[in-house]
């Protein structure tokens, strides 16, 4: 199929305007938006066929202003693999990759997220937005995961699993931290 039909725009479309038309297109089928939903999996189709006629149009304009890396193979695998849940090809493309581009840090972002590495998430999500402030995918991501991982340490910080203020318990805790450490306990 004719990757500009896909995208919406006309094939005189300046680099701006498919720009514009992507991320729309990215913002609207986003696997995210459609979690425990039916059409997940018409949605990840749909959105690969937009990254692949975006790489096709943006290899054809010669463009390399741009800081989308998705027209690079090992990138679209990448988010193949983290899709399906194969973890450690994705991991294992990304170490190989030397291009730590704003799309590195974002995928691997994904990975960590999809690991249940928060923390690390977070890091290379911000580190992805700020390298490419106006991609969308990237803000929303990096947002989400944000608003996800404030709720996390609130209901953890409720049970127990954080702040404590209770001295009995903190001794406890040493205790058991020291028992671990050293056979001397």
């Amino acid at each position: 199929m004719n990757p500009y039909e896909i995208l919406g725009v006309s094939e005189n479309a300046s680099d701006d305007e498919i720009k514009k038309a992507y991320k729309e297109l990215v913002k609207k089928y986003h696997p995210d938006k459609y979690q425990d939903n039916p059409l997940s999996d018409l949605a990840k189709e749909k959105l690969q066929e937009i990254n692949e006629a975006y790489n096709m149009i943006m290899k054809g304009h010669g463009s390399s202003s741009g800081s989308y890396s998705y027209g690079t193979p090992d990138y679209m695998s990448v988010r193949r693999h983290i899709d399906s849940g194969n973890l450690s090809a994705a991991e294992s493309i990304l170490n190989s990759t030397k291009d730590r581009s704003a799309e590195w840090f974002f995928l691997s972002g994904m990975l960590s997220y999809r690991k249940g590495w928060y923390d690390d998430a977070i890091n290379k999500l911000k580190t992805a937005n700020d390298l490419d402030p106006s991609n969308v995918e990237y803000s929303q991501a990096y947002g989400r995961i944000i608003n996800m991982n404030g709720t996390y340490q609130n209901q953890a910080y409720g049970r127990g699993y954080g702040r404590n203020d209770d001295m009995c318990c903190q001794a406890l805790q040493c205790y058991i931290c020291a028992d671990c450490c050293c056979d001397c306990i």
